[in-house]
């Protein structure tokens, strides 16, 4: 055989293995792309299968416990106040609020808070329910969820947890927290107010735009300087901002106008009669000072013999007052003179001091003064236990940190995996003592 002939040979040998390669290469690709794959059947029916029930059609979307997710926050003290807030809502129209739960979850990014209402295993009543209550602007969203008794179980526990440990009295008092204890606090608090305040909530073509964290921290900064400046009790002087415009930069009714004999300076006359002036008195900003009350205010603060130098340069009314440019920083100082002379005038009572600074010396108002000392307990709880529970020094000594009266710290949580019993072994240590919502083998 020549050295050309078997040349040729090897070539076409050569040829013939590419293509059968070739060929099988197709083959296995063309099967791996259609050869039909195995998938996970789900734990239950993708579509609910109807029946009857006590005379009446049911729609059941879970085989366990039926539940739906409707907010989700990355802030305790804010899941926490929307959790109250809701329940409250549910309470006011006869729901049943021991169904609304607040759970903790850990994440990558940190705690995870979310808040869920266990609902009828029915779509025909738990959707509408769920409706009604995302129609009234109390909820953004919801998620339909399933649970197992175990899973149940745990999340009550969960959310028992953190009722107690905002329930159960604090060692430090309100009196003994600083300001810088208390800003961050503060300005949550505020946030919310300003988010749950009914126009907003109904969504009211009058509505005024809720706090940003920014703006809140700027009057949380304001509110704990006047109130240190002036000694007033911080509880009631938030509860007065938050009956009058929970703290919203809003001004009042631009209608409301009253008489008085003469004309003065920045006044805005509406009418004029005989010896006398119709002129506009409308509310201004966050405290609701009327012009009228204002120019009233400023001349208490040009009798004022206090060092102002010691308030923020912001915070200090300026020696001529012009009520048509009136800052609202400055009207924060305004409303913290005026409560205080209030103050001095009742000799330290509050609830007359209070109700005057709505209905005036001769006629205090005591249903307004009875909605500041409301709003001022809530106050002083949320206040108390949120820098209670921030501080890691007091968590030795807080009874929020303990097993048994426990509540939940900013640090991480563990999803459910076992019987949530509370635990039994002694704490460690500070840097090692399991948080409260933990599991036993977490």
């Amino acid at each position: 055989m020549s050295g050309r002939k078997f040349f040729r040979r090897l070539v076409r040998s050569v040829v013939c293995l590419t293509a059968g390669l070739l060929t099988f290469a197709a083959c296995a690709y063309t099967d791996y792309r259609l050869w039909p794959l195995d998938l996970e059947a789900p734990r239950y029916p993708a579509l609910p299968a109807p029946h009857i029930q006590a005379n009446r059609l049911v729609l059941p979307f879970a085989p366990g416990v039926a539940s739906a997710k409707v907010t989700t926050f990355h802030d305790q003290l804010e899941a926490f106040l929307h959790f109250e807030y809701l329940r409250g809502r549910e309470a006011r129209n006869g729901g049943d609020t021991s169904r609304i739960l607040l759970t903790a979850i850990d994440t990558a990014t940190g705690p995870s808070y979310e808040v869920f209402i266990v609902c009828d295993n029915d779509l025909l009543t738990a959707v509408p329910h769920l409706a009604q209550l995302e129609g009234r602007n109390l909820i953004a969203r919801y998620d339909l969820n399933t649970w197992t008794a175990k899973d149940f179980a745990y999340y009550q526990q969960q959310s028992h947890t953190f009722d107690v440990a905002y329930g159960v009295p604090t060692e430090q008092k309100l009196e003994s927290l600083n300001s810088f204890q208390l800003l961050p606090a503060l300005a949550r608090f505020l946030v919310f107010k300003s988010q749950t305040d009914n126009r907003v909530i109904e969504r009211s073509d009058a509505a005024p735009r809720p706090l940003t964290r920014e703006q809140a921290t700027q009057l949380a900064a304001d509110i704990l300087d006047v109130a240190k400046f002036y000694s007033l009790p911080l509880d009631y002087f938030l509860g007065v901002g938050a009956m009058e415009n929970d703290y919203m930069d809003v001004n009042g009714d631009l209608t409301h106008a009253v008489w008085k004999k003469r004309a003065q300076r920045d006044d805005i006359v509406l009418r004029r009669g005989r010896k006398r002036v119709m002129v506009s008195d409308y509310a201004m900003g966050t405290w609701q000072i009327t012009r009228e009350t204002l120019r009233a205010a400023h001349h208490l603060y040009l009798k004022d013999k206090r060092d102002y130098s010691m308030l923020p340069a912001r915070l200090r009314p300026p020696r001529v007052l012009n009520l048509n440019s009136v800052d609202d920083a400055v009207l924060t100082t305004y409303a913290g003179l005026l409560l205080r002379g209030l103050l001095d005038h009742f000799g330290g009572d509050v609830d007359k001091a209070t109700g005057a600074y709505n209905g005036g010396v001769k006629t205090p108002n005591p249903a307004y003064a009875a909605g500041v000392k409301t709003v001022a307990e809530y106050a002083r709880r949320v206040l108390e236990h949120a820098t209670a529970l921030d501080d890691p020094a007091s968590e030795a000594k807080n009874p929020a940190t303990t097993t048994q009266s426990a509540g939940p710290t900013p640090s991480g949580v563990q999803a459910p995996s076992s019987t949530p019993a509370p635990s039994t072994t002694p704490p460690a240590t500070a840097l090692q003592q399991k948080q409260p919502w933990r599991r036993d083998d977490d």
